[in-house]
């Protein structure tokens, strides 16, 4: 038994990690586009990447290197340094070498970046921004404003764990994404930090498997970026692992960002889940729910309010599963449109269904009366927003 609370502290929350972001000049009028994160100890890192082909430099300098301890995470926003060839991870050696050299008790430095692609970075302002870092401040606010994009707002979260036997141990995380959200791996940045004794090797495969429910489930407009990164640091000060607490936890704080990056999807006004059951299993349940989520004409929809069940089912039918119109049930929050070949959207029901799609949050049911398959994927709605924050990105 253990019980979950939620704190303050964001990703220095846990004992021993230390954050900032600053103004190193890379976006205009002093917003914040650099920080760090620092363990007093070493920690134990392991991670997930996109699933791109064209992976940007500091994801190809982390399995270069390869990095399974560091105590130093360097990010920095505006520059995706990306399609950069081997000067890219030249430039990332530089900046790294030089914060080695600025604050001696730095280790196997890791950088991440996220922004425009096809730009070599600003090494002078970075460096320069480095110089100025105190590694002793715990500013997690910052530090998420700094590594935001498109994003509206800082995205952070910590738990304390407090296991029966009174003892404790705290988790925390910040992320971004807005845009460029689809799933494929983990679409977006993600820094998870931790003071359990999770074991090394244990890492990786709890990253993964909560991944495939959370990040691995969200889209807002079905592009993969290319620095795509979720990664997880445990500096184990508090001596203390409990596997199933600590799946739990970590499992709740992945999922939590994922839903505000959805919620805060460029331009969305809409949060809906999309969940599929009676698959044929549970692999074509989740291919079914991404293809909802990542329709365009399903989130076009979801902007302009209108139940059209008809886009719902074509997308289902298009998406390879097993699936028949005669066992098929579509229902809007608790409005049922379709029920194994009747159609039950009348004027009445339609009206229900339109007040469902007004709220900022709904789901979306779909059972395909197969068998026992399962998937939930969260998406947002489309409209004109999106396409005038990214006409206009790179400015």
């Amino acid at each position: 038994m253990f019980t979950l609370l939620s704190i303050d502290g964001g990703i220095c929350a846990p004992d021993g990690f230390y954050a900032d972001g600053i103004s190193a000049g890379l976006k205009p009028d002093d917003q914040k586009d650099l920080a760090f994160i620092y363990s007093d100890t070493l920690c134990n890192v392991d991670a997930l990447f996109t699933a791109n082909r064209f992976q940007a430099a500091p994801i190809q300098h982390f399995k270069k290197g390869g990095i399974y301890t560091t105590n130093f995470v360097l990010i920095n926003s505006k520059n995706a340094n990306a399609m950069t060839a081997e000067a890219g991870i030249e430039d990332i050696d530089e900046i790294l070498k030089h914060a080695k050299s600025r604050f001696k008790n730095i280790n196997n430095p890791v950088m991440s970046s996220t922004g425009v692609i096809g730009v070599r970075l600003p090494k002078e302002k970075i460096i320069k921004g480095i110089d100025s870092f105190d590694l002793g401040k715990k500013s997690p606010d910052a530090a998420a404003k700094a590594i935001m994009t498109t994003d509206s707002y800082e995205k952070q979260v910590a738990f304390e764990v407090k296991l029966q036997s009174g003892e404790s141990f705290k988790i925390g995380a910040m992320a971004k994404g807005a845009g460029m959200i689809n799933p494929a791996l983990a679409t977006m940045l993600c820094f998870i930090t931790t003071d359990a004794a999770v074991p090394a090797d244990e890492m990786g495969v709890l990253l993964r498997e909560c991944a495939e429910t959370t990040f691995n489930a969200i889209s807002v407009d079905g592009d993969t970026s290319t620095n795509d990164t979720v990664m997880l640091l445990c500096n184990q000060k508090s001596g203390i692992y409990n596997r199933e607490a600590f799946f739990f936890a970590l499992q709740k704080v992945m999922h939590e960002l994922a839903l505000k990056i959805v919620a805060d999807g460029e331009g969305a006004s809409k949060c809906v889940a999309f969940k599929v059951t009676g698959a044929a299993n549970s692999e074509e349940a989740a291919v079914a729910a991404k293809a909802l989520s990542n329709s365009l004409l399903v989130k076009t929809a979801l902007y302009g309010e209108d139940p059209n069940w008809g886009r719902i089912a074509s997308t289902i039918g298009a998406s390879g599963v097993e699936c028949d119109p005669k066992t098929l049930t579509i229902t809007f929050g608790n409005i049922t449109v379709y029920k194994k070949g009747d159609i039950l959207f009348d004027t009445e029901t339609e009206a229900k269904a339109a007040e469902v799609m007004k709220k900022s949050s709904f789901s979306i049911h779909c059972d395909l009366g197969i068998s026992d398959g399962s998937f939930t994927t969260y998406g947002c709605d489309l409209g004109y927003e999106y396409v005038k924050i990214n006409a206009d990105y790179r400015t």
